[in-house]
């Protein structure tokens, strides 16, 4: 008996959120995304009952626009265990370990289940260290002794409300990317990223925060806040990385120019209907191709790379420096110090007096996170692009069926996946490695608002993604025609 036979009891059990058997129009589609996004910021602010109030340090940390969610909200986890549970599946399916055919409808809920049990598994195994090791979330032993269930009680009941917080995540992820426009996770991104970038710029410091942007910079015309003299180093410095904030402005500025313009170079290859005289199209191959969803994978990756040198810091009582030195929860020095990634100025602009670190040593970090980047985006991307259908052989296949060929070539689908293997695969990999070094390149430079370079670059690319979707929507809305060719 294989695995497969062997698990089929449990993973076609798995609980689902049902697909629609028709239709479904756009404004409706636009009611279920809206629903969802509500429900999520209402979730973020619900606080974990029995948490010990101002205690414990972000788990995430820098991570934490990447991975969405709150911390010591229900929503804990935010999106973590569902990106960890796909970096697995996406390297046992490109090592061919899994068996299943995804094409296949019966091997399609046999990996969906897998899927979700291997989220369920990963809330688990994320939320246990949170709550019983480190300290991230203290139990309050006020609420103990209200309860008189003892501190490990409470954990227990904290742990509890994060499980139902991973579980509703992943329940809220399938509804809007069966029920609703783009993706659950991509929407969850956009959310978190969107909220600390409005903050950045319109925030006021009697509201209890930093003031942003543009409150600071009416400070400044008003005089209300003084800064030096553009012409002397130090007032060059206040405008352009002190209150000025202007290279953040720049770089936030340019992130957004770089994506969009990015995701509108494409190849384009020439497709024509076989039986409607003159009616011709044309594929995209963009160079972004495989979206930057993998650059998830990527930073995921590091994430958990950073939480396994937390939680031996906690635990670990002797652990030798050469492995990772901590200072208030922040890693300072050592192996673990070595493969984070630079995530802000303060990480690297040793010149400045931002860090004390030494040149060489920033200089090494700088280059492993570059390579890491690189080298992941485009493995990630690989993959991305063979497990979600968007491979020259499907690609040809779902071509085939619209009743498209290319001009001058037969109308079979293995001479149109030799054609797409041209190019899909190269830029693939170009794209893949591009977006690692944008991502590493914002990073070090900082945003508007304390967004992490990589969280804006995922926002703005998810965002443009997002408006293609509405605008193909709204075309077949207009155009019912258009949805059989699109596979309904």
């Amino acid at each position: 008996m294989g695995w497969k036979e062997a698990a089929a009891p449990v993973l076609t059990r798995m609980p689902s959120v049902v697909r629609p058997t028709g239709h479904v129009s756009f404004s409706r589609k636009l009611l279920w995304t809206a629903g969802i996004l509500i429900l999520y910021f209402f979730l973020t602010n619900v606080t974990l009952y029995g948490l010990q109030t101002g205690g414990g340090s972000d788990f995430f940390g820098q991570f934490r626009s990447i991975l969405a969610g709150a911390q010591g909200s229900i929503l804990q986890l935010g999106i973590g265990p569902i990106v960890t549970a796909s970096i697995v599946l996406q390297l046992l399916g490109g090592a061919d370990l899994l068996g299943l055919d995804t094409n296949d409808p019966y091997d399609q809920i046999l990996y969906q289940g897998l899927q979700k049990l291997l989220v369920i598994v990963m809330v688990i195994l994320t939320g246990l260290p949170m709550v019983f090791a480190g300290g991230f979330l203290p139990a309050d032993p006020q609420v103990a002794s209200v309860l008189g269930v003892g501190l490990g009680g409470v954990q227990a009941l904290i742990f509890a409300q994060i499980f139902v917080g991973g579980v509703l995540i992943l329940f809220m992820d399938e509804i809007v990317s069966k029920w609703g426009v783009g993706s659950g996770v991509g929407l969850f991104i956009i959310a978190g990223v969107s909220q600390q970038l409005v903050a950045g710029f319109f925030s006021w410091e009697s509201l209890g925060q930093q003031s942003g942007f543009f409150p600071t910079w009416i400070a400044i015309v008003t005089g209300a806040v003084e800064i030096g003299s553009p012409l002397t180093g130090d007032g060059l410095s206040d405008l352009f990385l002190g209150s000025g904030q202007l290279l953040a402005l720049i770089t936030t500025l340019l992130i957004f120019i770089i994506v969009v313009y990015a995701e509108s170079v494409r190849v384009e290859i020439p497709l024509s209907h076989a039986r409607v005289k003159g009616a011709r199209g044309r594929f995209p191959v963009k160079l972004i191709y495989a979206s930057v969803l993998p650059m998830i994978l990527v930073r995921a990756v590091q994430a958990n790379i950073q939480f396994l040198g937390q939680i031996l810091n906690s635990t670990w009582a002797a652990m030798p420096a050469w492995v990772g030195t901590y200072s208030q929860g922040q890693i300072t020095g050592g192996l673990f110090w070595y493969l984070a990634p630079i995530q802000s100025r303060q990480d690297w602009m040793w010149f400045l007096g931002f860090t004390a670190a030494d040149p060489l040593d920033i200089a090494v970090r700088v280059a492993i996170d570059l390579i890491f980047m690189v080298i992941g985006g485009a493995i990630f991307a690989i993959f991305w692009v063979e497990t979600t259908g968007m491979g020259p052989d499907a690609t040809a296949a779902q071509i085939q069926r619209s009743g498209m060929q290319i001009p001058g070539f037969r109308r079979n689908p293995q001479v149109i996946e030799k054609v797409m293997e041209r190019y899909i695969p190269q830029v693939t990999v170009i794209g893949g490695a591009l977006v690692g070094v944008l991502a590493v390149g914002a990073n070090m430079l900082g945003t508007i608002g304390s967004v992490s370079g990589t969280g804006l670059l995922l926002t703005v690319s998810i965002t443009y993604k997002l408006y293609e979707e509405i605008a193909e929507e709204q075309l077949m809305e207009m155009h019912p025609m258009m949805r059989q060719m699109f596979g309904d």
